[in-house]
């Protein structure tokens, strides 16, 4: 089957398992995951969402998530707004649930995952973690640009560092800057739209940052510079665009309002701005890269290690999503952020502690089967089937994996602290598919040596760790047994689906929610 032909038939095994078009409300996608939002949620068929091939896993938060992997759901969600428009002109509401049934089995390990995952969502759903899920919003758009503009800077840079094609150098050179000169624009924009206000006013407030005409400006005895104050400066206009475009709405006569409202809110946004905000979140800018390079100069092995430990359990909270400011930050003052390749190694640390799980359980196939199935997704920094479907729910492993991740992150730091920096021209990837976007200050090579060892440490550790310490006799007692499936229940791609594994008890609404995998990510 065509490539073309093989999304658009996920997409339409898709729909109709959500409840048909007229129960979707709205479609997005980030870097792994059909994001839907849904009127009725009763109506998805969860089982039968992860029994297609093409599904690693959903998820449940502000809306509902369907994992389809890097590159598979940038295709797939076009196709699906396609049939979901289609279906809208001629199909009446959905009346009645989900067809297939549900699964209840109670030795269904995934389960427990799913129930942890509804559980920490809850303790999520506070005033900080939804701004900072805002916040998230906001950035996540941008990370294909990120990542296509970030590679074609490492090829443009190995190509100069070679002395190749001097004649195209400079072309690449403007397609890899050209987005990063105008971040700023797009950061804004997404800002508006996020907060409630018109997008293309908060853009417009966020241009002026980037503006060449500000170095004319003196502001707090300074003359100011062009992109003064960056990404963070940027949020911060557009936000104060929303709060300014909705008081104008209140007050504004509507007869006046197409006239009056924009004019005010650029006007009023922007003198802010340019007197206030432009110094003080260069100031704010200034202060986050000088850290970092201060925490990784002085104390990058103690750090590192802290930083990949740490990591997968600040996923669990929500409290990674206020790291992706400060990412974009590094990146647009220095060209990487140095603690990306570190946050990895959390996923280093998980795929280790997955492959101790599979020679631990050596008689539980389904177990087994799912950690081939997800590993290789693993590998490329997709963690999240291996986290919730097999570490997560059993407990001591998720502990070990961050064992694994602190001992990876331990060894990058500590490079980083003997003077190797080793960073990332984009967020989003990490594993094996974040080394076409490493960068650092001592060459390609020493950059690439330096992640990659990290990654086999935190493999090693991670496995050595669960090996020996993640399982305790009533763990192994209960859960290295035969657990084989029977045909039926065995997905289309060779693994099983949640109703497979075993002891899993049914989720906190009476059904099998199966794999949820985490919210993330980056990093993982």
């Amino acid at each position: 089957m065509a490539t073309e032909d093989k999304n658009r038939a996920t997409a339409a095994a898709i729909l109709p398992l959500v409840g048909g078009a007229a129960n979707v409300a709205s479609i997005a996608h980030c870097m792994t995951r059909l994001r839907l939002g849904l009127h009725d949620r009763s109506l998805v068929d969860d089982e039968a969402l992860k029994a297609l091939p093409a599904v690693m896993g959903v998820v449940e938060d502000d809306t509902y998530q369907i994992v389809l992997g890097p590159g598979t759901v940038a295709r797939v969600t076009p196709e699906f707004e396609q049939l979901v428009e289609k279906e809208r002109e001629t199909a009446p509401a959905p009346a009645s649930g989900p067809g297939g049934p549900a699964a209840t089995s109670s030795d269904d390990l995934a389960a427990q995952g799913a129930a942890i995952k509804a559980q920490q969502k809850t303790k999520n759903a506070t005033p900080f973690k939804l701004f900072l899920r805002k916040i998230a919003n906001i950035f996540v758009p941008l990370i294909p640009a990120l990542i296509g503009c970030g590679i074609i800077a490492g090829l443009n840079g190995l190509l100069v560092n070679l002395e190749w094609l001097p004649a195209v150098t400079p072309a690449l050179a403007a397609m890899a800057s050209g987005f990063m000169a105008l971040i700023a624009v797009f950061v804004g924009y997404n800002t508006a739209k996020e907060f409630g206000g018109t997008p293309i006013l908060g853009g417009a407030v966020a241009a002026i940052i980037v503006f060449p005409g500000v170095a004319n400006i003196d502001a707090f005895g300074q003359t100011l510079s062009p992109g003064q104050g960056g990404v963070l400066g940027a949020l911060g206009a557009a936000v104060l665009a929303v709060y300014v475009e909705k008081w104008c709405r209140r007050w504004v006569p509507e007869a006046l309002d197409v006239l009056v409202t924009p004019t005010l809110t650029v006007l009023i946004s922007g003198l802010v701005t340019i007197f206030g905000l432009m110094y003080v979140a260069g100031e704010i800018s200034s202060a986050i890269g000088t850290f970092a390079d201060w925490l990784l100069s002085n104390g990058g092995a103690g750090a590192g290690f802290v930083l990949g430990g740490l990591f997968l359990p600040l996923v669990m909270l929500g409290l990674h999503q206020a790291l992706i400011p400060i990412h974009t930050t590094l990146i647009e003052q220095q060209g990487y952020t140095v603690l990306l390749p570190i946050l990895a190694m959390a996923g280093a640390g998980q795929v280790g502690a997955a492959m101790a799980v599979y020679f631990r359980l050596p008689r539980n196939e389904s177990i087994r089967r799912t950690i081939k199935s997800a590993l290789p997704a693993g590998l490329l920094g997709v963690g999240e089937p291996l986290i919730y479907g097999v570490s997560l729910p059993l407990g001591r492993p998720f502990i070990t994996a961050c064992v694994g991740g602190a001992f990876g992150g331990g060894f990058v730091g500590l490079f980083n602290q003997l003077g190797d920096t080793v960073g990332s021209t984009a967020i989003g990837p990490s594993g094996w598919a974040l080394f076409p976007l490493l960068d650092g200050n001592h060459g390609l090579g020493s950059t690439i040596a330096i992640y990659g060892g990290g990654l086999l440490v935190g493999y090693v550790a991670g496995f050595l760790a669960t090996y020996f310490f993640g399982f305790g006799k009533d763990l192994l007692a209960e859960f290295n047994v035969s657990q084989e499936p029977a045909p039926s229940t065995v997905a289309a791609t060779g693994g099983p689906t949640p109703s497979t594994a075993p002891n899993r008890p049914t989720g906190p609404d009476g059904t099998d929610p199966g794999t949820d995998p985490a919210k993330a990510p980056a990093g993982v």
